[in-house]
């Protein structure tokens, strides 16, 4: 599952990594929660790159209330070309949505939740795979949202977490844009781990108020306590499969 991420680097460096051809004006964000707007890459209607304030939820343009959002911050990478509610933005609404890092929480023997955070070695901006898709309102209101898809996780997050975000590899962001293919069932893999780092951070992350600088730094890991690997992936990031736990600690 994937909760929890910022994104804080330079609006020009975001805007090179993502192939756009100018900056956003972006707020640097440390602790970006579901259900909130997030800057999300998508192929405009002159078929360049822009970047759009999409609701992280996906709401399928069936669903009869845009709460079910809530329950789909995810999507199975394994289900998703199926899934009623993520096939045909698969198909046709792909998306990428840049981050510098993810959160994820690993369990210890006490029951007590470490954090910890996942991110490129080099410090550069990289890019979840996403999905969009649009909703109306019965009154014509329209609401834009998108999900992160995962799968299981590369050999460096395993031992804290059964999954991870795909992330897809910058030479591949024109392939996983182009909706006039097929959809590019092979991006959806675990990233290298060669290139990702991980370490713990301060339990402040925990809370959706704080958003500062200070929940990216390292803190010392717990000398009481070793990791326990985590339990067997859940279905919980398919809402075909039952409800979703949006990882809001």
């Amino acid at each position: 599952m994937c909760g929890r991420y910022d994104l804080h680097n330079h609006p020009g460096a975001i805007a090179l990594a993502m192939g756009l051809p100018y900056p956003q004006d972006l707020i640097p964000r440390y602790n970006i929660a579901p259900m909130t707007d997030i800057p999300v890459v998508r192929i405009a209607a002159d078929g360049a790159r822009e970047m759009v304030m999409m609701r992280w939820g996906l709401v399928p343009r069936w669903a009869q209330d845009p709460s079910i959002g809530a329950r789909m911050i995810n999507a199975r990478g394994e289900t998703v070309a199926t899934s009623k509610a993520f096939r045909i933005p698969f198909a046709r609404h792909r998306c990428l949505i840049p981050a510098d890092g993810f959160y994820e929480w690993q369990k210890l023997p006490d029951g007590r939740k470490q954090p910890v955070r996942i991110a490129m070695r080099d410090g550069r901006t990289f890019a979840l795979a996403g999905l969009a898709e649009r909703w109306l309102s019965p009154d014509g209101d329209v609401l834009d949202s998108c999900t992160i898809v995962t799968i299981d996780a590369n050999a460096l997050l395993a031992p804290v977490h059964a999954r991870m975000p795909v992330i897809v590899p910058p030479d591949a962001y024109g392939r996983w844009l182009d909706a006039s293919g097929d959809p590019p069932v092979d991006l959806l893999a675990p990233y290298p781990e060669g290139a990702m780092t991980l370490y713990p951070v301060s339990t402040r992350v925990n809370a959706v108020r704080n958003d500062d600088a200070s929940l990216i730094a390292p803190v010392a890991a717990d000398p009481r306590t070793e990791p326990r690997p985590p339990a067997a992936a859940a279905a919980a990031d398919d809402p075909d499969s039952g409800p979703v736990q949006a990882a809001l600690f």
